[in-house]
């Protein structure tokens, strides 16, 4: 099944897919695809294709180092806040979960940076989408 033959109205699937694409930017690494279903079911959207687009956009995107690492600069500028200096530990341990240091010192600036590139996306993706099921489901006209 495709996103193009969901027994499901243009906006709302382009709507779950903008979604999907929103959270895929996010660093809530393991919770994208439930809070993405979460999300759609909300805001009456195709939960489906939340689901898809976010998994899609987690496989797709196969720089999305750099792009967290970016996110997370973006959002040490925009809190003010001067990037470490030293290099960022990248593995942790079920303490560093269970700490809010690691929450407020590297989760919440590369949060607020991911909403730079993620709103944007999203708009883009929802007009994208929209248009795209609306032409296909149109009649074609016959010669």
């Amino acid at each position: 099944m495709t996103l193009m033959t969901m027994a499901d109205t243009p906006h709302s699937i382009a709507l779950g897919s903008a979604i999907g694409i929103f959270l895929g930017f996010t660093p809530l690494w393991s919770l994208k695809t439930l809070l993405s279903i979460a999300v759609a079911w909300i805001c009456r959207c195709n939960k489906i294709a939340a689901a898809i687009a976010v998994t899609i956009h987690d496989v797709l995107i196969f720089v999305m180092p750099a792009v967290y690492f970016a996110e997370y600069k973006i959002g040490c500028w925009t809190l003010h806040r001067p990037a470490p200096a030293h290099r960022i530990r990248f593995h942790f341990g079920l303490h560093d979960y269970l700490n809010w240091d690691l929450f407020l010192r590297l989760v919440w600036p590369a949060f607020i940076g991911s909403l730079f590139l993620a709103v944007p996306s999203a708009i883009a993706v929802y007009f994208v989408m929209r248009m795209l099921i609306s032409r296909a489901r149109s009649p074609q006209p016959t010669s």
